[in-house]
């Protein structure tokens, strides 16, 4: 695909001088309702009237994914006192101050020989008066929104010493039509909202998408003629692959974090048991034998350990085992019923959906079971998944309206359970899964 093709990312250089020492806007992410940094973010400046109106673009860009983090606050451009900052010259760091700006990011856009965009950008510990980083970047003229995620990512580090999430992108289901004639049709767009293209045509329903460890395949469930089956689709070349004709109806597929396997869950009269399948030889394996339902299985990030649930207790509950099946372990005994788990990238959460007193939650437990916290809640919400860095999650809510047609969004909301909000996409949507940062 064009998109990871064509992006030429390049760091052209890295200014010497640059501190580390920023302790003084550093913003711990672990500590919940925190104060936003308060952040000026001028618009990048350019060689040319187009360069120009790119630069305001990508400024754009940048002070949203921040703001939509929950973590910054952009300063509106209305109260700076400097309209224009030359990338060569120092800050008037009295100017920021006077307006509480804790950091000061700005840039400068030219144009190279060969038609392509030079970003460079400065971003600034304005109490410290210190340059806390600065690089130049030369990219495509239509990636310039990814710069713009990929310089929030960086503002993202340097300011939290996580890593950002920004330059990924999101695959849902793009839902259209009644409720008794539904179109559902893969969708994916940059994870603001913006880029949407749709990767099939709706004429064979969809479900439950999944991005490889790379960002390169999605797996995801078809229903031709009312049978589920797992299909692996390649973004770059558009091909559709079937996993192949099992004998019952195959469920949530996920890749194994090399992406050489998928996990999923295989019903044969009446049960439901996880297998995996080598995706080179496409030899499959039994994981798991019981007369309960399994379903909903999900790698550990390392590899070793798969997690899934289970009813063999009497209702669903979540069950770890190791790789190939054996020393399965029941972690969670709660009241209610778990659901659509998920492994955090860091290794140190699962997400879950819990079901208690008819009501939904979007939960959270240590790998171990304990710790179990709800962060959201909804008539129904389904299919959480993680941002690369492990701190914000994605899910999709069905709210009713008066027309019983219901509404479907996919909401986000960080660990804490701060931080909640709709993403803006033109449909219904459902089933999201948040990518990898992109390669």
């Amino acid at each position: 695909m064009k998109y990871l093709k064509n992006i030429l990312f390049l760091l052209v250089f890295m200014f010497m001088g640059i501190s580390s020492s920023f302790a003084e806007i550093y913003v711990d992410i672990d500590s919940g309702n925190i104060e936003p940094i308060s952040i000026a973010i001028m618009d990048f400046d350019g060689s040319n009237v187009f360069n120009k109106d790119i630069g305001k673009k990508i400024s754009d860009v940048i002070s949203n994914d921040l703001k939509r983090s929950g973590l910054f606050a952009p300063i509106p451009s209305e109260s700076f006192i400097d309209k224009k900052q030359n990338v060569a010259d120092l800050p008037k760091f009295e100017n920021w101050t006077v307006i509480n700006a804790q950091a000061l990011l700005y840039g400068n856009i030219t144009s190279t020989d060969n038609g392509k965009l030079r970003v460079e950008f400065h971003l600034w510990d304005v109490p410290a008066q210190q340059r806390i980083e600065g690089q130049a970047l030369i990219t495509e003229k239509t990636n310039w929104r990814r710069i713009a995620h990929i310089i929030a990512d960086y503002v993202y580090k340097r300011m939290t010493g996580d890593k950002g999430y920004f330059d990924t992108r999101v695959v849902y289901v793009a839902e259209t039509g009644s409720k008794l004639n539904r179109t559902k049709r893969l969708a994916i767009v940059d994870q603001d909202g913006a880029n949407l293209k749709y990767l099939t045509d709706g004429k064979i329903p969809v479900t439950t998408p999944v991005f490889s460890n790379n960002s390169q395949k999605i797996a995801y469930v078809t229903y031709f003629k009312q049978v589920p089956r797992v299909y692996i689709f390649n973004i770059e070349t558009g091909e559709q692959e079937l996993l192949g004709n099992f004998p019952g109806m195959s469920f949530a597929p996920r890749f194994s974090p090399d992406d050489k396997y998928v996990v999923m869950s295989i019903a044969t009269d009446g049960n439901s048991d996880i297998y995996e399948m080598n995706l080179e030889t496409k030899k499959l394996r039994k994981l798991t034998s019981h007369p309960a339902i399994e379903t909903a299985p999900t790698y550990s990030p390392d590899g070793k350990k798969i997690a899934f649930v289970s009813d063999r207790s009497g209702r669903p509950q979540i069950y770890v085992m190791n790789r190939d099946g054996s020393g399965e372990e029941r972690i969670s005994f709660g009241d209610g019923q778990y659901g659509d788990i998920v492994w955090s990238p860091r290794g140190d959460y699962l997400a879950f959906v819990k079901i208690k007193n008819n009501k939904f939650y979007i939960g959270l437990m240590f790998d171990d079971g304990s710790g179990e916290r709800l962060i959201a809640d909804g008539y129904m919400v389904e299919s959480p998944t993680w941002s690369p860095n492990g701190r914000r999650i994605i899910f999709y809510e069905q709210i009713p309206t008066k027309d019983g047609q219901d509404k479907l969004t996919v909401q986000s909301v960080d660990i804490t359970g701060y931080n909640h909000e709709t993403m803006k996409l033109p449909t219904d949507a459902s089933d999201p899964a948040w990518s990898p940062i992109l390669p």
